[in-house]
């Protein structure tokens, strides 16, 4: 009887295992422009810095509210670059503001942003 017991147990528990890790709570969101992202509020619930430029579109944004990370992608008009620099950090190849992290491709006016992992 106490075979019968634990092997369920491991049966059950090897089934909801398996859904929670391959059905995870994952968000992908895309906006055409800052203006959309402001009308969906994604920036005032933390998934999209503050810091993005006016040009900034072709806004990609992925969240996993489990493991509460996020990252995501936009591309943005060279005349918007210094300023958008101006507002981040920069150590190495990264730029920091806030809680996000930066990697920009000044050649294809492109950014790549994850929050931080504390």
């Amino acid at each position: 009887m106490k075979k019968i017991l634990f092997v369920m147990l491991l049966f059950f528990g090897g089934v909801y295992f398996a859904l929670t890790q391959n059905f995870g709570d994952v968000q992908i969101n895309k906006y055409d422009s800052i203006e959309a992202v402001h009308s969906d509020t994604a920036i005032q619930r933390g998934w999209i810095p503050k810091v993005l430029p006016l040009s900034a579109h072709e806004i990609v944004e992925t969240h996993d509210i489990d493991t509460n990370t996020n990252f995501g992608t936009f591309k943005y008009e060279e005349k918007d670059e210094e300023d958008f620099l101006s507002q981040l950090s920069k150590s190495n190849d990264t730029y920091s503001s806030e809680k996000f992290l930066f990697k920009i491709n000044k050649e294809k006016n492109e950014v790549q942003f994850r929050n931080k992992i504390n």
